[in-house]
């Protein structure tokens, strides 16, 4: 191939190329085709130098692309003649960050299967080594000190590699040739079994996994140390082990996650469908939430109370593999916190805190840098909902347009809490948080802030926050800016909710018009009422707020948002309110009433009429998690089988949560099921998308918000869509609820002249 060494060509490869094998796969490629040269990561990338002719080179890069790793991703390229320089040889060179990085911060991978081989194998090195890896799978992220993607910049470096590993490393021809985790049982991180108090149960490392499973056969509760924090595990079909964890971790009925073996197990008790098992199988290894069926042997009312779904995942590590493989049946994998806390990543902090929860706990000796829970999806057919962007998933840069390179940072919303960070003219979007106002997650938050701005050496100059001046990521906003002199931009919550979409679908120069649906729970309003249920019209960079659900009474703050029953007294009539009174006691129906006759504020929520909802159906008068009267509604609504739906605001001339809940209510005292008027409740909300697109023929319908993820409220509005020949996008790499908040405001603020 090489027809000339008289030339010295440079090559510049961008994009998620760091972390996944992509030297040492330029290497073997260059080393075939006898090219002579180097290869290197930069802040950019990785970047080769080769000595041949322009047909060569080019000829040398189109094989880079379209032979590349499969957990590589290039968004750019590059050839450029430079000073000639001769090569005896071609060699990967290790590089230094000299410069601001311009690349994506890698995510963690989940083992491959031939790690997963390996482990399993009595005859090879690594057998029952819990922490195994390659160039393909491993953590990235999660241990990340620095960038360049080095060795010397993670946490695994004061793991020096014994003479085999070296001799791997060192080797063109290895799997794990230049692979930055390496390691084995010889050099590498030590597992700890102890008990609840701290006592170390058993030192052999391979006996380990051994007890584990055994106490886990017993019904105990093991905090386990995975590559991105504590998991809580217990046996899956075991009640009362489950119940007990609810106990201690304080989640009464938050469904929990289960853990197969492997994809067979999964098979046996769920339809997959091939969209779900691809992203199972995925090197995310995400929670996907399936439908329960018949022959489900884990014990799913103790998992999810009155849900008929599961959230299913394989093992994302060596290490769950290897204990799910002991025991070769599901188990409960959840985050390892306490309710309303970050996930634990420290020795320390798990067995001052989990020791209050769990019976045994296994430590490891790497550091996490970057801890993260599991990223979780749904699909309705091949279309992706994410529900929590994580672990695998962020925080990878997103690729899309930018008008200038300012250094941004978007500080996001409250709940389901991100940031969005603009260092060079990428932008790099964190994985969840949670809720900020948990002190521990606040405080994850402000210090990961603080980790991005040294890791891309870079300062803020404008930095967005929420309409909201008592949100903790507005009030954190405001302290940074002081400490940068950055300017401040305030940005409309669901302006932002429906700029996140436009980004995500490339739509901010399309000249058509375009409606945006943006409901959810709450968000301040331009006019200081609590938005919610809102239809925005996008054209040209601007913006505006075309109509929405007509205001109703909110009222008791937060509470609101706790007790769907207040939802419902808010949005019936007085002569209508007695069908309710059994829902309070004496003291609280007088304090809310006279709350309601002197209120003043004002909300569009349908968020809250989904509360209503649930609550008018007897399906849920407190949330005791976010979002769980939805979820119950959207499950009840699951069971009807049919297609015949009423139309709650059929004949209305206004979009009347009032009305929706008034029709539904003499609906119920007719006879009619629970299950047919829930169905019917999202068919009457996906049926007001369509009136409007009619009413004011736009035909491209961008969704943002909460109440998006809702499964059959997205299935509905998709085939109604369709039928009438209108678009619709959706988010589908963030979630449609306010993990997508942060990313909006910089789309907001980088696309939106109001």
């Amino acid at each position: 191939m090489q027809k000339s060494t008289h030339s010295t060509y440079k090559i510049v490869v961008n994009g998620r190329v760091q972390g996944v094998g992509f030297r040492p796969f330029v290497y073997h490629i260059a080393t075939q085709l006898s090219l002579r040269g180097t290869v290197s990561n930069n802040e950019n990338g990785v970047v080769v130098y080769i000595n041949a002719d322009i047909d060569t080179a080019s000829q040398f890069l189109e094989i880079l692309k379209t032979k590349k790793p499969t957990v590589s991703e290039i968004t750019e390229t590059s050839i450029t003649a430079v000073v000639h320089k001769a090569y005896k040889d071609f060699r990967i060179v290790l590089s230094e960050n000299q410069h601001q990085i311009k690349i994506p911060l890698t995510p963690d991978f989940a083992v491959c299967n031939q790690c997963k081989s390996e482990i399993s194998d009595p005859e090879n090195r690594r057998f029952n080594y819990a922490f195994t890896t390659c160039v393909h799978c491993g953590p990235r992220y999660a241990v990340t000190q620095k960038y360049p993607f080095e060795r010397h910049y993670t946490s695994v470096s004061k793991f020096e590699m014994c003479r085999e590993c070296r001799e791997e490393y060192e080797t063109p021809t290895n799997r794990r040739f230049h692979s930055q985790t390496n390691s084995c049982p010889t050099c590498g991180i030590i597992l700890k079994f102890v008990d609840a108090k701290g006592k170390e149960i058993i030192e052999n490392q391979w006996e380990i996994i051994k007890e584990v499973a055994a106490v886990i056969r017993q019904g105990k509760i093991v905090a386990l140390k995975n590559t991105n924090g504590y998991l809580l595990c217990c046996d899956a079909a075991n009640s009362e082990a489950i119940i007990r964890l609810r106990e201690k971790k304080q989640r009464p009925s938050k469904p929990f996650a289960v853990l197969y073996p492997n994809m067979a197990a999964i098979e046996k008790e769920f339809q997959v469908s091939p969209a779900e098992k691809e992203a199972l199988q995925s090197t995310v290894a995400p929670i996907v939430i399936l439908e329960n069926s018949e022959h489900i042997s884990i014990a799913s009312n103790a998992i999810a109370p009155r849900i008929h779904q599961t959230g299913v995942m394989l093992p994302s590590s060596a290490l769950l593999q290897l204990v799910v493989n002991e025991l070769q049946y599901p188990i409960v994998s959840t985050s390892g916190n306490l309710h309303g806390s970050p996930i634990i990543s420290t020795a320390e902090n798990a067995q001052k805190v989990l020791g209050k929860v769990t019976d045994y706990i296994v430590h490891h000796n790497l550091d996490i840098e970057f801890p993260q829970d599991d990223s979780v999806l749904r699909f309705v057919g091949d279309i992706p909902i994410v529900l929590r962007r994580s672990r695998g998933m962020a925080p990878s840069f997103l690729q899309f347009s930018l008008k200038n390179d300012e250094t941004v940072l978007s500080m996001g919303s409250h709940l389901k809490s991100t940031f969005t960070w603009v260092p060079n003219g990428h932008i790099y979007t964190s994985q969840y948080f949670g809720n900020l106002d948990s002190y521990e997650v606040s405080q994850r938050y402000e210090n990961t802030i603080k980790r991005y701005f040294e890791l891309f050496s870079a300062e803020p100059k404008s930095i967005l926050v929420d309409a909201h001046p008592q949100y903790r990521s507005t009030i954190l906003g405001n302290e940074i800016s002081e400490v940068f002199k950055a300017q401040i931009v305030s940005i409309q919550h669901h302006k932002a909710h429906f700029a996140s979409v436009l980004g995500e679908h490339g739509l901010f120069n399309s000249g058509e018009k375009i409606l945006g649906v943006v409901w959810d729970g709450t968000g301040l309003g331009d006019d200081q009422e609590i938005w919610g249920g809102e239809f925005f019209v996008y054209q040209y960079q601007t913006m505006d707020r075309f109509m929405h659900f007509e205001y109703f009474d909110w009222i008791a703050r937060d509470k609101m948002a706790k007790e769907p029953r207040l939802s419902l007294l808010s949005l019936l009539d007085e002569a209508d309110r007695k069908h309710i009174r059994n829902k309070f006691s004496a003291t609280e129906w007088k304090v809310y009433n006279k709350m309601l006759a002197s209120n003043t504020l004002k909300t569009s929520s349908v968020g809250r009429l989904f509360d209503a909802v649930a609550s008018v159906l007897d399906l849920a008068d407190h949330n005791s998690y976010e979002a769980e009267a939805g979820l119950l509604l959207e499950n009840c609504a699951s069971q009807y089988l049919e297609d015949d739906y009423l139309d709650f605001l059929e004949g209305e001339t206004m979009l009347s949560s009032k009305a929706v809940v008034k029709n539904i209510l003499e609906a119920k005292s007719t006879g009619v099921s629970k299950p047919h008027l829930s169905a019917s409740f999202i068919y009457t909300l996906a049926k007001s998308i369509l009136r409007v697109c009619m009413q004011t023929d736009l035909k491209i319908v961008a969704c943002s918000g909460g109440v998006f993820q809702n499964s059959i409220l997205v299935r509905m509005l998709s085939k109604m869509l369709e039928e009438h020949e209108i678009v619709l996008k959706i988010n589908r790499k963030l979630s449609t609820n306010d993990e997508n908040i942060s990313f909006g405001q910089v789309m907001y603020h980088q696309h939106c002249k109001n």
